[in-house]
């Protein structure tokens, strides 16, 4: 018994001395900054000219002017708007992909180049894609010179004046950059269900959307959940697409200007106060919306 139990002690020390690399990355990168961020927020400190502000503590005076600013209320919803015009069709695109890539009844031939083909967007880099973009939906770009040839209009669209054309941009480059890795990741999650709960669907006559509906989207919520968080996550640090766009501007009138980008204002102005402040707005805001989906999702099913 002595032996067995030395020898236990001994692996368990190992699993923790295997542990530390991760605690020393995660300390240094992740929960001293944090914890820095928020020690800032507490105080005022800015350039002004030359000369530096502070740091004086105020309090939650930067928390104060941020809520009083009605401005953040629409950089959170143009986030949310730009995130769901993405998010949306990229959901509903990338479920149907997966669901055709597994299915072996339809026999599609060519599924490893159709699969590389739909990744492949990802792996370009989002200020090349935002600059491609530019060009191509310019006033004077090939999509204005092509409708008009085929005169659908009889000028160019102002695609980067207009509202819904920037929005729509920005979401249809999200779409195009992470469609393929959610496919990926939902056809991982369908190859994971047991193939007999498919086999006894069939026998009793069920159709191809009575399986998709009753047995495939149920076993793969979880990973529904996952996408959508992990999507929520990132449509909420939203930042290279618009800023590249347009140019850091948030065109027109700041209709697409994300958190980040107006985040990003501060501490290019050096506002390391009203920018930690904001930073630990937006990380609540994550952290509440993240429960929320989950409670949603999962505990209410639990």
């Amino acid at each position: 018994m002595s032996k067995k139990k030395s020898s236990c002690v001994r692996y368990t020390k190992w699993g923790y001395i295997f542990l530390i690399p991760f605690f020393l990355v995660y300390t240094i990168f992740s929960l001293i900054p944090l914890i820095s961020t928020i020690y800032n927020s507490f105080f005022e400190n800015y350039m002004s000219g030359l000369n530096q502000i502070g740091p004086t503590f105020v309090g939650f005076d930067n928390y104060i002017k941020l809520f009083k600013e009605a401005n953040i209320l629409k950089y959170t919803w143009n986030t949310i708007i730009i995130w769901l015009l993405g998010f949306i069709p990229q959901i509903v695109v990338s479920l149907t992909l997966a669901a055709w890539f597994v299915d072996l009844r339809l026999k599609l031939k060519a599924k490893g180049f159709f699969k590389t083909v739909i990744y492949m967007p990802g792996l370009i880099m989002a200020a090349a894609f935002s600059m491609l973009f530019f060009s191509i939906f310019s006033d004077a770009g090939p999509v204005n010179d092509i409708l008009m040839d085929l005169n659908i209009i009889d000028q160019p669209f102002r695609f980067l004046a207009n509202v819904g054309g920037t929005r729509g941009l920005i979401a249809l480059m999200n779409f195009l950059m992470w469609f393929g890795n959610t496919t990926i990741i939902l056809m991982a999650g369908i190859l994971g269900i047991d193939t007999s709960l498919f086999e006894a669907a069939e026998v009793d006559g069920a159709r191809a959307f009575q399986i998709f509906r009753f047995i495939t989207i149920p076993q793969l919520k979880p990973i529904l959940v996952y996408v959508l968080i992990t999507s929520l996550i990132g449509g909420l640090q939203m930042f290279d697409v618009p800023q590249i766009l347009t140019n850091g501007r948030g065109l027109p009138n700041n209709t697409s200007m994300t958190l980040i980008m107006y985040l990003n204002k501060h501490l290019f102005s050096k506002n390391y106060g009203l920018g930690g402040a904001l930073s630990v707005m937006l990380f609540t805001l994550t952290l509440a919306l993240s429960l929320l989906v989950y409670r949603i999702f999962v505990k209410k099913e639990n």
